[in-house]
């Protein structure tokens, strides 16, 4: 089962990455480690940093992807957006954070992308 969600995070991760890149986004990472945590992507837009979470799910089980980011979630993604920043300036560009939930719904051709821009402040 564990296989499983990894392959269906990534395939969550690929949709999202080619969401963004169609939206005028350019890709600067992927999968980044650092000390507080995975940052799924790190795209730019401009002179603006977008941090993204991506949440994706195969049934509605339990519930929407959105729902899985906890407060604590939360709390792990700022500290390593900062953690990012701290390592990487790029001076005078703003930054947010996002959240891009995937339903990969059976017998539909085309997973459901909702985007939640500046999601986590």
């Amino acid at each position: 089962m564990a296989a499983y969600r990894q392959s269906l995070g990534r395939w969550g991760e690929d949709v999202a990455a080619e969401y963004l890149s169609r939206q005028g986004y350019t890709l600067i990472e992927r999968n980044l480690r650092t000390p507080y945590g995975e940052i799924d992507i790190v795209a730019q837009k401009d002179a603006l940093l977008v941090f993204v979470e991506v949440k994706t799910r195969a049934t509605q089980r339990y519930g929407l992807p959105e729902t899985a980011i906890t407060p604590h979630k939360q709390q792990h993604i700022i500290a390593a957006a900062q953690a990012y920043l701290q390592t990487n300036p790029h001076p005078g560009f703003d930054w947010r954070i996002d959240v891009i939930a995937i339903q990969k719904l059976p017998h539909f051709d085309e997973p459901e992308i909702v985007h939640f821009k500046n999601a986590i402040a």
